[in-house]
């Protein structure tokens, strides 16, 4: 493939994830707004609990958009499955930013948007995994670690365009406006990236290797049925990534300010500067796996979590800045390892018949259901033990676990795909 094609193809491959993790960036930036708009309440708390119990509702639908994207992408093709996914989450990110608040329809503004979050679901459930089977199944076959780590490098960038989005809209607006009216601005934004992406993914083609390849009649009978195992590995497999990436990313912000009194500001500015280390590294973590092989990366990664959380939770749980940036880094650093070498691995372990299917059954529920249910461990972690490092004590039992299936897999970097 030549180079410029072999660029496009990457382009197509990520749109989705951005515009993904575009709206869950901008959601958890505003939920704060959206819960006094839609779930109008004399205790704060409570227009923030039901915000966020929205916001869960996309978590709740993931394997079930799996199945439906893996049904897709595996009974009519992958380009299929990419372009609906991309309109399902552009079109319903465009609506929640022009939906009537509760002030206006009553308890059927909290409906619809909910709706909507459960629309938004059905479609994160197919879009990662289809992305990263595209763009491995494009690869050449000694760059198909870097071609799948483009993947979390996308949503990556998601986040951080979601963040600045809402950083310059509280920037140039008041504080009531941003209240009243301006959280809907990045919403609206968002269907430019998603017409960006359709447009993109409208002119891909197929994976070469599928042009003939029969089409499994019900994808998700045959994956049951004969990738069973295989599907059980991946859920096993990605716990620590699940575990891991919503630990460090979207728990420790709240874990600084309410363990650790760090204030709002420096939790987000150390966020995001190791979330931009973390970026960096993943598609040089995917190509070093092409160099050496998936397992020893993927083993230092999860044997990294084992050793290594208790030490770095050590370090965030103190009020010197340096420390807790260190501490993060650490974390940053192992999770981009897995990013790198995780998403080919997944790929290459699964036979292109029902490959879509179960990649994204065995995946959602993992990182889907687990990883979207960290963030409630970990606070209930800590208030019934009364140990600020409980986090790091469960960071370390998935890491073990995942470590323990990685062992058993065998390597995959040199084989042909199945």
């Amino acid at each position: 493939m030549h180079h410029a094609a072999r660029r496009r193809t990457v382009i197509a491959g990520i749109a989705g994830n951005v515009m993904e993790w575009y709206d869950f960036a901008v959601y958890g930036y505003f939920a704060k707004d959206i819960g006094e708009q839609f779930f109008p309440s004399r205790d704060p708390a409570s227009s923030l609990i039901a915000s966020f119990g929205a916001f869960a509702a996309g978590f709740v639908m993931r394997p079930v958009g799996g199945v439906i994207f893996g049904h897709i992408g595996d009974r009519v093709s992958r380009r299929a499955a990419l372009t609906i996914s991309v309109l399902a989450m552009a079109i319903p990110t465009f609506l929640i930013g022009i939906l009537p608040v509760h002030e206006q329809i009553g308890g059927m503004a909290a409906i619809l948007l909910v709706a909507m979050r459960m629309v938004q679901g059905l479609s994160v459930g197919g879009e990662y995994t289809n992305s990263v089977i595209f763009l491995v199944e494009s690869a050449p076959s000694q760059r198909r670690g870097l071609a799948g780590s483009w993947s979390p490098f996308g949503a990556g960038s998601g986040i951080l365009l979601g963040s600045a989005t809402g950083a310059v809209v509280n920037l140039l607006l008041p504080r009531e406006d941003v209240a009243s009216w301006g959280w809907r601005l990045p919403f609206l934004l968002g269907l430019i990236v998603g017409l960006a992406g359709l447009y993109i993914r409208r002119h891909i083609p197929e994976p070469p290797a599928l042009d003939k390849m029969e089409r499994a009649a019900a994808p998700i009978v045959e994956a049951f049925r004969t990738e069973w195992r295989a599907i059980f590995k991946i859920v096993g497999f990605n716990l620590a990534l699940a575990v891991g990436f919503y630990m460090v990313f979207v728990y420790a912000a709240t874990y600084l300010e309410t363990i650790v009194h760090a204030s709002a500001k420096e939790a987000l500015d150390i966020n995001t500067v190791n979330m931009l280390v973390m970026l960096a590294l993943v598609p040089l973590m995917g190509l070093l796996s092409d160099r050496i092989g998936r397992k020893p990366v993927l083993v230092a990664a999860t044997l990294g979590l084992v050793a290594l959380s208790y030490p770095c939770f050590w370090m965030m749980h103190h009020r010197d800045a340096v420390l807790i940036l260190i501490g993060q880094m650490g974390f940053a650093v192992l999770i981009a390892m897995f990013s790198g070498a995780g998403p080919t691995t997944m790929v290459e372990v699964l036979p292109a018949r029902v490959r879509c299917t179960a990649l994204s059954v065995g995946y959602n529920l993992s990182v889907g259901v687990i990883g979207g249910l960290t963030p409630l461990i970990a606070t209930y972690l800590i208030e019934r033990t009364a140990d600020d490092f409980a986090p790091a004590y469960f960071l370390m039992l998935t890491g073990a676990i995942s470590l323990g299936v990685i062992l058993t897999m065998r390597e995959t970097y040199r084989d042909a795909l199945r």
